[in-house]
């Protein structure tokens, strides 16, 4: 699953020449192999294999945080956050 986030920040100084910075952050969230302890109450370690999550609902339901391939909670399997940023400068006007 993966989600994408947007930020757009504009600032501009007030002195007498006037310039704009505009920059940009894209991130990009995707949640991959489960974490999840399956033999914890039994002192040992073992986990599902489940490489990478998969809603099992739509979006802005509570099966969307429920894993289809292992049943775990998103929670449990591991966040990658990719973030990209750019940053544009606009000298000012002669």
């Amino acid at each position: 699953m993966k989600r994408q986030m947007v930020i757009k920040q504009k600032s501009r100084k007030s002195n007498t020449s006037s310039c704009t910075t505009t920059s940009s952050a894209i991130s990009n969230i995707r949640y991959v192999e489960c974490q999840k302890n399956h033999a914890a109450n039994i002192g040992g370690y073992a986990i599902d294999g489940c490489r990478e999550f998969m809603a099992s609902g739509n979006e802005g339901t509570v099966e969307a945080l429920r894993c289809a391939a292992c049943g775990c909670h998103r929670n449990f399997h591991r966040k990658e956050v990719n973030t990209e940023v750019v940053c544009e400068y606009s000298p000012p006007n002669a």
